[in-house]
């Protein structure tokens, strides 16, 4: 996968804490989180599996998404990932291959 503008959702187990986050570069954003490089929110609450994701064309679309996923509810959120990932499957493989 090359550099795309992206979103995405961190956990730490299913119906855990959740991290929405938005990058340009899915895979190494992913593995930083999950090598815990550098401090924050997904260090402090263990938030490693990635668990859902969108990708865009650009950047500005990306933050824009982030803000209206970041702006809803938690259920709102439970229900964008159980809807594409109902096993709360860890997609990191998925991205990687």
């Amino acid at each position: 996968m090359m550099k795309q503008p992206a979103i995405y959702i961190m956990t730490n187990k299913r119906n855990g804490t959740l991290y929405v986050g938005v990058t340009s570069n899915l895979i190494q954003r992913v593995s930083q989180h999950k090598e815990k490089i550098g401090g924050g929110f997904t260090l402090k609450y263990s938030c490693s599996m990635l668990v859902y994701y969108e990708q865009y064309e650009d950047m500005a679309s990306a933050i824009a998404r982030e803000k209206q996923i970041k702006a809803g509810s938690r259920t709102k959120k439970i229900k964008l990932i159980e809807d594409n990932n109902p096993k709360w499957k860890d997609l990191f493989t998925e991205i990687c291959s």
